[in-house]
C-alpha cells in the first residue's frame, strides 16, 4: 500500500463487536479473564490496550517497520531507548539536538554511569573520531532542532554497525512521510508524536519503532515495567492525526518553502536555516534522504539584537508564541529562552545556537497570511 492508504487503514479494522469504523477508545484499566492467566490478549492497560495496539501497528506501518512501542511522551520514548544501555556505555550525539534530549542525557543518565559526547554530526569524520570501544549508541537528530542541520543517516548507521553500536534517529521533524530512517540502516526510530503525527496540538505522545525483534521485546518490557504508557484517548487522538499526516505534510512543506524564501529576501533578516535551499551546507544529503524539506525553519535578524528578537516573537498575529511544533497552526518561539533553555549558554553558543535565533513551525494556513504577518512584525523591529 502507498503511504496515504497506510495512514488511514494500517492497524485499523472495523470493530468486531459493533462494526464501528473508527477504532474504539477502550477506556478501561483492566480486562476480564475466563480463568486465572487466561484472557483475550489483554489483562491490564499498562501492559497493553487495544486502542494503543492499533496506534502502534499504524505507526510501525508508516515507518516500514514490524514493531512499535507507544509512550506517554516523546521523552518517555527517549528514556526507554536509553534504558537499553548499562553503566559504562558511551553515547555519541549531535551538539544541536533538542534541549529536552540533552537534559535527560546529562542531568538524568550521566548519574547512572553513562557518558555522552556532543559533536557536530554533519561530517562523518567527526562521528568516527568520537567513537570509543565503549560506544553503544549513536543518537541522530535530522533535521536538527532548531538549526535545521542535516545528518547522513545511512553513513552514520554504517559506522554504528561497524563499531557495535545502535543507531537511533529522532524522526520528529521529518516524519515517516518525508524520511524513513530504518530503510537507511538505522536500528530504532523515535518520535515525539505530539508534533506532526498528532498534528493538532492536543495530545502528548511518543513512539519507538524498530524492525529488530529482540530490541522490540526489550522496549516493550521497559514500556510495561517503567509505565510511561499513553492512555487510550491519547492513542485515539494520535490515530485521528495520522489519517491526515500525508495531506498536512504536503501543505507544511509548501508553506515553509514560501516562508523561507520570503525571509531570505527580507532586509531585516540576516540568515535563514532551511534545508530546502541549495545553499544549505547539507542540502545534497537532505535531497537524497528526504522526499521534501519539512515545515520547520529558523532565522536570525540582521541586527543580531536579542531584545529585537524577543520583541518580534510578541508582534505576530497569525503565528502564536508558544513551544512545540507540528500542529496545523503556525508557531513562533525563541529557543534560547524556551525549548532549549535547559542547555547551558556556552554549550548553546558553541553549537551555533545564538540567543537571537527564532524558530518557526510553519502551519497549514494560507501562506499569504503567514508572510504578511511576518512582514508586519519585522517592520517593527
Amino acid at each position: 500500500m502507498k503511504f496515504g492508504t497506510l495512514a488511514i487503514h494500517a492497524g485499523q479494522e472495523p470493530d468486531t463487536a459493533t462494526g464501528a469504523v473508527m477504532t474504539p477508545i477502550y477506556q478501561t484499566s483492566t480486562f476480564a479473564q475466563s480463568e486465572p492467566g487466561v484472557h483475550k490478549g489483554y489483562d491490564y492497560s499498562r501492559a497493553g490496550n487495544p486502542t494503543r495496539t492499533a496506534l502502534e501497528m499504524n505507526l510501525a506501518a508508516l515507518e516500514g517497520a514490524k514493531h512499535c512501542a507507544a509512550f506517554s511522551s516523546g521523552m518517555g520514548a527517549i528514556d526507554a531507548v536509553v534504558k537499553l544501555l548499562k553503566a559504562g556505555d558511551h553515547v555519541v550525539a549531535g551538539n544541536d539536538l533538542y534541549g529536552g534530549t540533552y537534559r535527560i542525557f546529562v542531568k538524568v543518565f550521566e548519574q547512572f554511569g553513562l557518558s555522552f559526547d556532543f559533536i557536530d554530526m554533519s561530517e562523518l569524520a567527526n562521528v568516527k573520531a568520537a567513537l570509543t570501544p565503549n560506544t553503544r549508541l549513536i543518537w541522530i537528530e535530522t533535521p536538527t532542532n532548531p538549526l535545521l542541520r542535516i545528518v547522513d543517516i545511512e553513513g552514520i548507521s554504517r559506522l554504528a554497525k561497524q563499531s557495535g553500536a545502535l543507531s537511533v534517529v529522532d524522526n520528529t521533524f521529518a516524519t515517516p512521510y518525508l524520511q524513513k530512517p530504518l530503510s537507511l540502516g538505522a536500528d530504532i526510530v523515535v518520535h515525539s508524536a505530539t508534533k506532526y503525527i498528532g498534528g493538532h496540538s492536543d495530545v502528548i505522545l511518543g513512539a519507538a519503532i524498530t524492525n529488530d525483534d529482540e530490541l522490540a521485546e526489550k522496549l516493550h518490557f521497559i514500556q510495561k515495567s517503567s509505565g510511561a504508557t499513553p492512555g487510550p484517548f491519547d492513542c485515539f487522538l494520535a490515530l485521528r492525526g495520522t489519517k491526515t499526516l500525508h495531506l498536512r505534510m504536503q501543505r507544511h512543506c509548501e508553506n515553509a518553502s514560501r516562508v523561507a524564501e520570503f525571509l531570505s529576501l527580507h532586509p531585516n533578516v540576516k540568515h535563514v536555516n532551511y534545508p530546502g535551499f541549495k545553499t544549505h551546507p547539507n542540502h545534497d544529503i537532505a535531497a537524497r534522504q528526504m522526499s521534501d524539506f519539512g515545515g520547520m525553519l529558523s532565522f536570525t535578524l540582521k541586527n543580531d539584537d536579542i531584545r529585537a528578537a524577543r520583541r518580534l516573537t510578541t508582534l505576530t498575529r497569525v503565528f502564536t508564541l508558544a513551544e512545540s511544533l507540528g500542529g496545523v497552526e503556525s508557531l513562533i518561539e525563541q529557543p534560547a529562552t524556551m525549548t532549549h533553555a535547559s542547555l547551558p549558554r556556552d554549550v548553546r553558543l558553541k553549537s551555533g545556537l545564538e540567543d537571537s535565533l527564532i524558530r518557526l513551525s510553519v502551519g497549514v494556513e494560507d501562506v499569504d497570511d503567514l508572510t504578511e504577518d511576518l512582514n508586519q512584525a519585522l517592520r517593527q523591529v
